[in-house]
């Protein structure tokens, strides 16, 4: 299951640079809007302890981690969806991802030109979201006229769909987001051939710059304002130092985190933004491990032991017997599989048990 994340923002707020800090790679992040035309891509992986704890118990000689695609999408400003900038081109390429990591500027500083003048982080967010829900109102009314004619002659298929259309299209009217249109599951069945943009979980990354903490990084309650809109909009934020984070992917491993240090990031921004992504789209890990290999595998929490089956293998899912299963850190205290047996922590799990962040699996299937 590889997830994939649209990275998205007004123009100078710091897309590119935390692309880059994410994936080391090297994609232009200059000082302009508009540097980025072209979707980059990059596979990040998860940063997980508990992987390499099982890698060194294993011996294994290879370690894989959990892994997010994030595309660095260029700025979108106010219009997009009216075709401004190059916006319909931008919000073309995050219908294609499976979440959304909406950056937002939470620094002030004459030098690095912001698109709207004042740096006010809420009103960003606003812009942002504003041309998003202007665009999903766009196709849903596109799609509500290619249904009129079945509606008018009674296909009960086409009328379901076009009532949460309607439902739809009254929420953009009110200024709601999809995901606040108050659909159930059924209803977002009917519409999610859309993939609609506000249907997507969003993670906030606030990009201060180092040594800010809080509400010391912008005054005048601009910070605080964010804050409560975040919440009003039911999202998740995390802080990142894009710039900083960006150069220490050239310093060493081993050194990495005195310079975090001397440079005042006391939290590792990349490892709690990729974690946040995982929190925001309800994502969980599990591991198998041995001599050969310890990977870590995505699922969505709450599945079933045949459905995480399935993340290694498809026939895992159809085919699926009995699955062993202890927790990492009990495999790990007792110090070998034979000692878990032994003490009887290895369970045996059939198809209805929901796996749990965190388990060890060992899968049997016919």
């Amino acid at each position: 299951m590889m997830l994939k994340i649209g990275i998205v923002g007004l123009p100078n707020v710091g897309k590119s640079t935390l692309f880059n800090a994410l994936t080391k790679a090297s994609v232009p992040a200059e000082n302009y809007p508009f540097c980025t035309i072209d979707p980059s891509v990059g596979v990040v992986g998860v940063p997980d302890e508990r992987l390499g704890a099982l890698e060194r118990f294993s011996k294994s000689e290879k370690t894989v981690p959990a892994a997010i695609e994030f595309v660095d999408i260029a700025g979108l400003v106010k219009g997009a969806a009216l075709g401004e900038g190059l916006g319909n081109q931008f919000l073309a390429n995050i219908r294609e991802t499976d979440a959304i990591l909406q950056v937002v500027r939470f620094f002030d500083d004459a030098d690095v030109h912001h698109v709207e003048g004042d740096i006010e982080p809420y009103k960003d967010i606003e812009i942002i979201n504003l041309e998003l829900a202007l665009a999903d109102a766009e196709q849903v009314r596109k799609r509500r006229d290619k249904l009129t004619g079945d509606v008018k002659r009674g296909a009960k298929e086409a009328i379901a769909e076009d009532a949460v259309l309607a439902k739809l299209a009254q929420g953009f009217a009110a200024g709601k987001l999809a995901l606040h249109a108050g659909l159930t599951d059924e209803e977002k069945k009917l519409v999610q051939n859309l993939n609609l943009l506000t249907m997507k979980p969003i993670l906030y990354a606030l990009n201060r710059k180092s040594g800010g903490h809080n509400l010391d990084e912008l005054a005048d309650g601009r910070a605080s304002r964010a804050y409560e809109l975040i919440e009003a909009l039911g999202g998740r934020y995390v802080f990142v130092d894009a710039a900083t984070e960006r150069e220490l992917n050239d310093v060493a491993d081993d050194d990495r985190e005195t310079f975090r240090q001397e440079l005042g990031v006391t939290e590792n921004g990349l490892a709690d933004l990729i974690r946040g992504a995982y929190g925001t789209l309800g994502l969980i890990s599990f591991f198998t491990t041995g001599a050969d290999e310890t990977r870590a595998w995505t699922i969505t929490r709450g599945s079933t032991a045949p459905v995480a089956g399935a993340a290694i293998h498809n026939d895992f899912l159809t085919k699926f017997i009995r699955a062993e299963v202890i927790e990492w850190d009990k495999l790990l205290e007792l110090g070998s599989y034979a000692a878990a047996r032994e003490k009887g922590q290895v369970r045996v799990e059939g198809k209805e048990y929901v796996v749990a962040d965190g388990d060890v699996m060992v899968f049997l299937h016919g």
